[in-house]
């Protein structure tokens, strides 16, 4: 049997004819013959093995051939027969490859049974593939019919069968078969038949999920033989790059396949070429294929990630992708150098080569920090993170990075400033310096050691020898030329010399340091010449006489020497010697330098640094390499001290910024800025504990991801206490949270009481931590006065969760906070009193259960030691008294059954005091001789009449103002509640009883069906008793609280005698004080209110001290909401406060105008303007509250666009608007809020017809800029179109014509080409217009008017001081200008009439308002105009010293 068989490259092409000795098919069997050849094929394969496939070939190809039609059994059968043909033919082939005498015909029937087999295996798996893979996609919609089609009838699966075929390739191609064929050299159709059935394994989009792993890994196991063994590099290089251009999701099966191919087959080769391939890709071929980069992409980063040190060699190729338009490929070619550098180039061990890539590499990563893209900049955050995590960023570089992260917390994404947040976080947590980072920390060390540093220096400088060549060292290098210079000098003649010798020198070792400084530049002749001369004049000197080792006999002989006058050569070299490096050993009283050669190591004479005199070398130099040393380690010191300062001053310009972020609408971003404050705040950064404060109001958040971060970042910072036992942890934990507790505002400490009532409520919080507050509280435990104080607050906080924490224990908190020592700290006993209050927070009735409110009995001691401690603190000068009685009072009237009983109680001790503290001063006053006593008294203590001291006049004043403010609150709520209690109550027992007389009542619910079926119906059965009782409170509030009978009313005369007298009560204490007074006795009645509200008017305008106005106008909100009708006519007035001189008070009327405007108590109108103003204001947290309250008015539906027309005319006006410069600012803001095209078309109509009304020059300026900061389209256009002739001839002003062109510029971008046709014919319009105004322009008519000139008004922020005038008699007596205004009529329109005048000095309205606006009277629908019962408690602030 003599033939070849070549692997065709069709299935069919073997039924033709081929050459000669080729394979050609004789008869391909019909389908009904199949089944008889496929048993005997079974029968041939046991009997004869595997060689039988070259006599039945014909069989398997036939069921190839007719694959579509066969049956699934044959089919099965055949591939069932195949896998066991290679596999046994995988096992015979050793044996017969080593076999020596296997001859060229064997090898032959070998090499084409092998061929024949896995030609028909991989034909027939495509095939199942195929025939598996297509109705997978058809019936992709059909739920749970998919897996069903890959199985056959006798329960086929294709799915498990691969890998079975897969096994049985890899088995018979890891053998060295590549001996059958001649020279070894496998054809290329043979590789390429079972390559392309493993790639069309691979084109499933199933070979990712998990079931196909075997077959994904079997298919990269073979691919990887082919590659290794039968010289698949290239192909399979240039298959990989097609596979990720079609199949998007095969970029992690090609990384895998690709990194497993180099680490276990050891081809790296092959990432080279698929890099090649990838970077050969133009630039414009990449921008047009979508899926194929990102699989790109996905293919280098993933590759990367996992073979970094196999691409680096070829990193190369890729650079020019950097340039390109794909930003998705620039990512990923910089992802590619961010894993080399941290997984290969990192490390102090690195080579040259290796430190220069990196650098590059860094360096090309921080230039893309700021690409154009934010994904780009984005990621290169995210890979400067996994860097930074690695700690492969080397220290130089950190200052840079950092730098630049700082930078991207400002960029517009906000991706990019959510990664850079993370990046802050892992510098943070991976950086080299100290666990604690505090540039005020570590300021102080740093300087010291800067300091030591210069020290250092400086005594280097005197020390550290010059010379690194020891002194000996020269001399051994200088001696032969010495030597002969010296025999030179002496076979002179004495008379040659005598010239040389004119010179004298004074002393011996003057004489010493010339010839040692000429030895050292060289000057040997001149040295010689000089020694001569000295040995001569200095004969006796020890210096010029040498002495050594030798004995007697030399020195006799030097001295015969010295004698004759004629000294030998060894004698002068033996001077010049001794002079230049020093004696060998110490004999002289007084060397010249220290010891050379072996035993000292000194420069000897050639430290020019060391003098020569006796008295100063003779202290040791000590060591220089030890000096050098210990200096290179202090400027180590000092760098990295310097490094550590520089990053943490970067950390805090971070937090600043980060901390603005805590607040965007962005909750990821939120986020992780709140999971960075807790990373700095754990490595003791100062300035984080202003974001962690900053986070708290968070806590009150709607979004549920938000409020938990808060409260797990607090759980991460304050409930891991550190310590050995369980009370040893509680103390530490108690430490932490006492520290919240110092110096926190009330909101700071109401955001606090949620957080840790969250605690208390999951347990979280041991028992020992609340025995360890109760032993702080009661003083067990030795703790300050602000430990006390924290203590008493969290229990007051635990007691929300469980509230007998408090209640058990309510006789403790009375003696220890309320007891004898109360006037020793009114703080602890203010925050007693709140803590108590938690009882009857907790007592509160639950929804729809009729109970009776808790109450204590009134002989309790508690009510007993809060009238003590109120009393006895009426005549202390605490600061903290008022606060305390305020709160003492809140707790009588919510726990004691008759508080006003008690209260008037108090009253009447307080007041009984002060008299009699006025009679003792009476006393006083009449038996002083001399006025010179009251003179003093009346300096050291403001007096009021120069009898009675301020200070407690305005401790009753408050303490009265709060009994009122309270007694009302009682009424409406915990009395109304009552009563309606007791109602509900009654008509229960009612029906109970009317149940027992059902049968007796029938007929009477038939006589009253009509009109109680009607009452049910319309849900008025107990409106009518609601309505009874509430006006009962009413009327008891309006006619019996401040009638002369009660209590309240004998204080009146007082509140309005300090109130209308501030020139005599002068003391800003008492002025405040009255004013909260007056403003809460104004809350009891109506009428009260509407009689004294030009007096609250009087002091909003005219008081000199910010803190009476500031404290005006939070009563006026409240007012505001409690009688609408009485104080909407004043509603001018209090917006005239946004324009207040002083920014506390600027601050409070922005925040009580933003409440009452967006709680709808307000009429928005044209004033609102005053607000806008704000958001060109000097303080930054005003600006805030500015763009905040804007924020929210433009959620409501037209707000801002109803109200923009009006603030352009007010802004814009001559006397009262602002510059041109801040109007631009303003409107660039309200502007942005214009979204909707209907507001934009409109608008544009409006501001053209105002056109018409605008009387300068400044307003046409600014109205033209309102038009430019519109986007409008077509409709836009021919509204301004319509309207031209409004403004047409306004044109002729450069900066109006400039605007409009600036309109038509900003519509031309993006317009279609219609409408830029439009665009063109109008702006060719308006240059005509205005080239023609400005030639009929004359010249006299370019001047502006005089009086409409905006630079000629006054500045008005500068005029503020002027309106806020102290309250002087004259001003007092001259009340002309304050006109109570008649009330608006609530039902019908009044007749057309003048209004009555109000008017103030600093009244900003305009004068020159339209006629339409002026005249109109509308009734205030959204205004209420009903008495709105107290049903909050008051968040009226403390006054304000």
């Amino acid at each position: 049997m003599s033939f070849d068989f070549n692997i065709p490259l069709s299935v069919r092409d073997l039924v033709k004819s081929g050459g000669i000795n080729q394979y050609v098919v004789q008869d391909v069997l019909s389908v009904r013959q199949l089944g008889s050849q496929i048993s005997g094929f079974r029968t041939a394969l046991r009997s004869k093995g595997p060689l039988c496939i070259l006599e039945h070939f014909d069989t398997p190809y036939s069921v190839l051939y007719h694959f579509q039609s066969a049956e699934a059994a044959l089919k099965e059968e055949t591939l069932e027969l195949l896998v066991q043909a290679v596999s046994r033919l995988s096992s015979a082939l050793p044996a017969q490859l080593d076999d020596a005498s296997l001859d060229s015909a064997q090898r032959r029937d070998l090499l084409n049974a092998v061929k024949m087999s896995c030609f028909l295996l991989s034909k027939l798996a495509e095939s199942f593939e195929n025939d598996a893979y297509k109705p997978g996609i058809i019936a992709a919609t059909s739920k749970g019919s998919k897996k069903v089609k890959s199985k056959g009838s006798a329960g086929f699966d294709w799915e498990s069968e691969r890998e079975g075929v897969l096994q049985a390739f890899i088995q018979l191609l890891q053998l060295d078969i590549r001996r059958l064929w001649n020279m070894s050299l496998v054809e290329e159709e043979f590789t390429s038949c079972v390559t392309c059935c493993c790639y069309k394994l691979l084109e499933n989009p199933a070979i990712n999920q998990v079931k196909s792993k075997g077959t994904r890994d079997g298919v990269i196991h073979l691919l990887g033989v082919l590659v290794k063994k039968y010289n698949h590099l290239l192909g399979a290089s240039v298959k990989i790059i097609q596979l990720l251009q079609h199949f998007e999701h095969l970029a992690p099966v090609c990384v895998q396949a690709v990194s497993l191919w180099v680490s276990e087959y050891g081809v790296r080769s092959i990432v080279g070429e698929v890099m090649r391939e990838i970077g050969q890709k133009s630039p414009e071929e990449l921008s047009r294929e979508g899926s194929g980069v990102r699989a790109y992409a996905t293919f280098l980063t993933e590759l990367a990630a996992c073979i970094p040190a196999a691409m680096l060699p070829s990193i190369s190729v890729l650079l020019d992708h950097l340039d390109g338009e794909s930003y998705t490929m620039r990512m990923a070619v910089l992802e590619v150098m961010g894993e080399m550098v941290s997984q290969v180039l990192s490390g102090e061990e690195l080579e040259e080569s290796g430190r220069d890539a990196r650098d590059q590499f860094l360096d090309t990563l921080q230039e893309h920090l700021h690409d154009t893209n934010s994904f780009v900049r984005s990621r290169m955050l995210q890979t400067f993170t996994r860097i930074v995590n690695k700690k492969a960023l080397p220290l130089a570089r950190f200052r840079d990075v950092l730098t630049l992260t700082v930078g991207r917390l400002v960029d517009k994404s906000v991706n990019v400033c959510k990664n850079a947040i993370q990046l802050l976080a892992a510098f943070m947590a991976n950086n080299p310096f100290t666990w604690k980072l505090s540039s005020a920390d570590l300021k102080a060390p740093l300087q010291k050691e800067v300091d030591k540093l210069k020290e250092m220096k400086n005594k280097a400088k005197e020390k550290t020898p010059v010379a690194v060549i020891e002194a000996w060292e020269l001399w051994e290098a200088m001696e032969p030329e010495l030597l002969q210079t010296v025999l030179s000098e002496l076979q002179k003649g004495r008379e040659e010399r005598e010239g040389e010798e004119e010179r004298e020198e004074e002393t011996a070792l003057a004489a010493a340091e010339n010839i040692a400084n000429l030895l050292r530049n060289n000057k040997y002749r001149q040295a010689v010449s000089l020694t001569l001369a000295c040995m001569k004049k200095f004969p006796e000197d020890d210096l010029f006489i040498v002495s050594g080792e030798g004995g007697e006999e030399e020195e006799e002989e030097e001295e015969e020497e010295n004698e004759e006058d004629k000294p030998t050569e060894e004698a002068v070299m033996a001077v010049m010697a001794l002079i230049f490096k020093g004696p060998e050993k110490s004999s002289f009283k007084a060397p010249l330098s220290a010891p050379t050669g072996s035993q000292s190591g000194d420069s000897g004479g050639v430290d020019t640094g060391r003098p020569l005199d006796p008295s100063l070398s003779s202290s040791e130099p000590g060591d220089p390499s030890a000096a050098t040393e210990l200096l290179s380690k202090q400027e180590m010191l000092v760098q990295y001290l310097r490094d550590t300062h520089d990053f943490a001053v970067k950390i805090e310009e971070a937090i600043a910024v980060i901390s603005t972020m805590l607040y965007w609408k962005t909750t990821s971003v939120v986020q992780e800025a709140i999971d960075f404050f807790v990373t700095v705040s754990e490595f003791g950064v100062s300035q984080a504990l202003v974001g962690v404060r900053r986070m708290l109001p968070l806590v009150w958040s709607k979004d549920a991801g938000v409020k938990e971060a808060v409260v797990e970042a607090y759980r991460r910072l304050y409930l891991n206490p550190a310590g050995d036992s369980q009370r040893a942890k509680a103390q530490s934990l108690v430490q932490n949270l006492s520290m919240l507790m110092v110096d926190a505002s009330l909101g700071t400490i109401e955001c606090l009481e949620e957080i840790i009532f969250d605690f208390f409520q999951k347990k979280e919080l041991p028992s020992a931590v609340l025995q360890l507050l109760w032993e702080r509280f009661t003083g067990k435990l030795s703790s300050s006065s602000l430990e006390r104080r924290a203590a008493v607050l969290l229990l007051g906080m635990a007691a929300r969760a469980e509230r007998e924490i408090v209640f058990s224990n309510l006789d403790t908190l009375v003696s220890v906070g309320l007891g004898e020592k109360v006037q020793e700290d009114y703080q602890l006993a203010r925050d007693t009193c709140i803590t108590i209050g938690k009882i009857a927070d907790s007592g509160k009735p639950k929804a729809g259960k009729s109970s009776k409110p808790f109450r204590l009995p009134q002989d309790h001691q508690l009510f007993t030691c809060l009238t003590d401690a109120i009393t006895a603190g009426l005549l202390s000068q605490d600061l903290y008294w008022l606060s305390f009685s305020e709160h003492a009072v809140s707790l009588l009237y919510r726990l004691s059954e008759s508080p006003d009983r008690t209260c008037a109680h108090i009253l009447r001790r307080c007041s009984a005091l002060l008299l009699e503290e006025l009679s003792k001063e009476g006393e006083a006053s009449s038996q002083s001789d001399n006025s010179l006593e009251e003179k003093d008294l009346s300096q050291s203590q403001p007096s009021v009449s120069g009898s009675l001291p301020s200070y407690l006049l305005s401790h009753l004043l408050s303490l009265v103002g709060c009994v009122g403010f309270h007694q009302v609150e009682h009424l409406e709520k915990s009395v109304s509640a009552e009563l309606r209690r007791r109602r509900v109550e009654r008509e229960e027992q009612a029906e109970e009883r009317g149940g027992r007389g059902k049968a007796g009542a029938v007929t009477r619910r038939k006589s009253k069906a009509g009109d109680d079926t009607l009452d049910e119906e319309m849900g008025l059965v107990g409106a009518s008793a609601e309505d009874t009782e509430a006006e009962l409170i009413r009327r008891i509030c309006e006619t019996e609280l401040l009638s002369g009978e009660q209590m309240l009313s004998s204080f009146v005369p007082l509140i309005l005698q300090v109130c209308n007298n501030p020139g005599k009560y002068s003391d800003p204490q008492l002025t405040t004080t009255a004013c909260l007074a007056l403003s809460k006795y104004m809350m009891i009645s109506s009428e009260f209110c509407d009689s004294h509200l030009r007096l609250l008017f009087t002091m909003l305008e005219k008081s000199a001290l910010p803190s009476v106005r500031s404290n005006t106008v939070i009563a006026l909100g409240d007012l505001t909401i409690r009688f609408p009708n009485l104080i909407e006519p004043w509603t001018p007035h209090l917006y005239a406060r946004l324009r207040d001189s002083a920014p506390s008070v600027r601050k409070t009327a922005v925040i009580v105008m933003t409440h009452l405007i967006l709680k709808d108590m307000v009429k928005v109108k044209g004033q609102v303007s005053e607000m806008a103003v704000l958001l060109m204001d000097s303080e930054q947290e005003i600006m805030a509250l500015a763009f905040n309250f804007f924020n929210e008015l433009a959620a409501k539906d037209n707000a801002i666009y109803n109200l923009l027309p009006d603030i352009i005319s007010r802004l814009s006006d001559p006397e009262n608007g602002v510059e041109e410069e801040p109007f631009h600012t303003i409107m660039k803001q309200l502007f942005s809020y214009i979204t909707k095209d209907k507001q934009t078309e409109s608008l544009v109509e409006k501001l053209c017809q105002r056109f018409r009304t605008a009387r300068t020059e400044r307003q046409w300026r600014d109205l033209a800029y309102c038009l430019s900061l519109l986007s409008f389209g077509e409709r836009g256009l021919r509204k301004m179109q319509e309207n031209f002739e409004c403004f047409g001839d306004k044109l002729g002003e450069e900066a109006v014509y400039q605007s409009f062109i600036a309109t038509m510029g900003k519509m031309r971008r993006g317009a279609k080409p219609e409408i830029k046709v439009l665009v063109d014919e109008f702006e060719h319009k308006l240059t005509a217009c205005h080239t023609r105004g400005m030639e009929n322009l004359d010249p006299g008519e370019s001047q502006p008017a005089p009086t409409s000139t905006p630079a000629s008004k006054p500045d008005k922020r500068g005029a503020r001081g002027v309106r806020s005038q102290a309250l002087s008699t004259q001003n007092r007596n001259d009340d002309s200008d304050f006109v109570t205004p008649r009330p608006r009529p609530t039902r019908k329109p009044a007749p057309r009439r003048q209004r009555a005048a109000i008017t103030f000095s600093s009244d900003e309205e305009s004068e020159g308002e339209d006629e339409e606006s002026a005249g109109e009277v509308e009734v205030e629908s959204d205004t209420p105009k009903v008495q709105t019962p107290i049903q909050r408690s008051s968040r009226r602030t403390r006054t304000k010293q």
